[in-house]
């Protein structure tokens, strides 16, 4: 039992003055202190959850699967568990083995954006996808020492199997646990779960276009979310603020409705993500994304696929091409596909980019030395890339004039 409530028993066997019973909160028929305005909370749909001498306030709202957000409507998602489970795709984003209900979408709203214990989140909400139906489910907290209570509402109802999140690794997740460690003598563990943070998916196929990928960014440019009369995420902390002076529920329906649309928002990215990723578009795909697309599967070691996506803009001038072509040649190299690899060097000894141009000048050299025993042809190459010698490092040149040695011995014998 807390220490808040060991005083409330004992307060039974002290006396009490006659001025602590005039400014008591007259408790109701259980034995609760009354909430205000807790008729206006109802009528939003808002309900109140006890635990020991505290209270917090839960809204629940239920979506059918037919709803659209943005781009998609929630019943793809099933979609995309089904396109998931049937994929060996080893991938970050990958749901292979679960459900959808599985999926905890998740976000919170907090005081401040700096970490550490003096920044506390006074909003947890979170989004679940059934068989018929989607629930969001926020937990407020009504005042500061009421925390237990909030976390104990959390807790009490969520399996947690993966957490979905957006930025939920660096900032939401490690402020649940912060505020945990504060009360965790009262309340269960948190659990162990995976953790799907679709921020860095997000950076790595849409850095390139927009200055801030944010969520909100993110749902105007991709998925076709525009709020309306939305409150925007940095007033929230002000608004709360104001909201334990007064304790009005008008203060926070904009906040709710915000963190509501963030956390339905989050199941249409993950569609969104899981689709790009599952059922690529090929040289439909705009070069940027495809070029990341195809760095993302590389980092994961699908070899093949990565191939797939950089095969697709070979031949279409982008940015970066001579950079996509080198990776497609290196791609090739680990495949054993070393002519189609040696293809490729030779049109990249032509680059405008001094690193690919060097870089595949290397490796047609070795090859054409090693595999193909070519030593004229490998001593050209070597000679000619040393033409750029005001562009090259000090150790850069002294490997190539080893390199020619080397070459011109072989080829005298």
């Amino acid at each position: 039992m807390s220490l808040k409530g060991k005083l409330h028993r004992m307060k039974k066997h002290m006396g009490t003055s006659e001025a602590d019973k005039q400014t008591a909160v007259p408790p109701d028929k259980n034995g609760h202190s009354d909430i205000p305005f807790l008729d206006k909370w109802k009528a939003c749909g808002v309900k109140p959850f006890y635990f020991e001498d505290e209270y917090c306030l839960i809204r629940e709202v239920v979506y059918p699967l037919s709803r659209r957000h943005g781009l998609y409507c929630f019943s793809e998602l099933e979609d995309v568990m089904a396109l998931w489970n049937q994929s060996d795709l080893s991938h970050t984003l990958s749901a292979k083995g679960y459900k959808q209900s599985q999926l905890f979408f998740f976000d919170t709203e907090t005081t401040g954006l700096g970490g550490g214990a003096g920044n506390t989140i006074f909003l947890l909400g979170h989004a679940r996808v059934y068989a018929d139906k989607v629930v969001v489910k926020q937990h407020l907290l009504p005042n500061p020492g009421n925390e237990t209570a909030l976390y104990q509402s959390f807790l009490s109802e969520v399996d947690i199997t993966s957490l979905v999140t957006y930025n939920g690794k660096a900032f939401d997740w490690p402020q649940v646990k912060t505020r945990h460690t504060l009360i965790r003598d009262r309340l269960p563990k948190l659990p162990e779960f995976g953790h799907f943070d679709l921020l860095h998916g997000s950076r790595r196929l849409w850095k390139h276009r927009m200055d801030r990928v944010s969520l909100g960014t993110v749902e105007k440019e991709e998925l076709s979310v525009y709020r309306k009369e939305d409150t925007p995420g940095y007033l929230a902390p002000m608004l709360y603020f104001h909201f334990l002076k007064t304790q009005d529920p008008d203060l926070m329906a904009g906040v709710l409705h915000h963190n509501e649309q963030d956390v339905l928002s989050l199941i249409s990215l993950y569609i969104h993500l899981s689709k790009k990723i599952l059922i690529p578009s090929g040289s439909e795909a705009e070069q940027h994304e495809t070029y990341a697309m195809a760095k993302w599967f590389m980092a994961h070691k699908e070899i093949s696929l990565a191939i797939k996506q950089l095969e697709s803009i070979q031949h279409q001038p982008f940015e970066h091409t001579d950079r996509a072509l080198y990776d497609l040649s290196m791609l090739y190299k680990k495949q054993d596909r070393l002519q189609e690899a040696a293809s490729l060097w030779e049109r990249l000894m032509r680059s405008d980019v001094q690193k690919c141009r060097y870089d595949a000048s290397i490796e047609l050299a070795k090859y054409l030395e090693h595999k193909k025993k070519e030593y004229g042809r490998a001593l050209h190459v070597t000679q000619q890339l040393l033409a750029d010698e005001a562009l090259l490092s000090e150790k850069e040149t002294e490997r190539l004039h080893i390199r020619i040695s080397r070459l011109k011995r072989k080829y005298s014998t």
